[in-house]
């Protein structure tokens, strides 16, 4: 009789304590998969400030270069289709971020070539508000890379988490899945070549 409730113990102490790691890794999963979902949120809000200064710059830029219409119509058109593409932080996958990826680089590019046309125009160059636009760009492409990198290692460290074990067979239980991470644009690896 009594070593049956002696192994009726130690199945019970085994039970609470398999409970008690399993709540634990599951309660951890939960955080982790939270904080890559509020790095991706404070993304969206970088690249959402950089879609709001387009329409000022834009503006500044027509008063001086009116007749440059294709390429400020090009700026419209990237910003527009790049604050269309929303992905949903629960289905973060390679190919919604490609997707999303995809359509900012439509606005790096048009907002090239606005660069290129300033150019031309010494006195929107000198312009105070053009000036401050600018600068707010500037300023807001280096957040769109802090808080991309930010996402890429709370990405990487919920991945890291879940992989491993026996936490992974946690995550297999409940369908915490591996989070996709931002990526080079395709030719980043190859230096530019400048020519004179």
């Amino acid at each position: 009789m009594k070593k049956t409730w002696i192994t009726i113990g130690v199945v019970a102490l085994i039970v609470i304590i398999l409970y008690s790691i399993t709540i634990g890794a599951y309660n951890s999963m939960v955080e982790k998969d939270e904080a890559v979902s509020g790095a991706w949120s404070q993304v969206e809000n970088v690249y959402q400030r950089r879609a709001d200064l387009i329409p000022n710059l834009v503006e500044t830029v027509k008063g001086y270069a009116a007749h440059e219409k294709e390429v400020l119509t090009g700026v419209v058109e990237a910003r527009s289709k790049a604050t269309s593409v929303n992905i949903d932080p629960s289905n973060l996958n390679a190919e919604s971020i490609k997707k999303f990826q995809a359509a900012q680089e439509g606005i790096s590019s048009a907002l090239s070539r606005l660069m290129v046309v300033v150019e031309r125009y010494p006195d929107l160059k000198a312009n105070q508000n053009f000036l401050q636009l600018q600068a707010q760009l500037e300023g807001t492409e280096n957040r769109i890379t802090v808080e991309r990198q930010k996402f890429n290692d709370t990405a990487k460290e919920y991945n890291t988490y879940i992989r491993k074990f026996p936490k992974n067979i946690i995550a297999g239980m409940f369908g915490f899945e591996k989070r996709a991470y931002f990526e080079a644009e395709i030719g980043a690896e190859k230096a530019p070549q400048v020519k004179f």
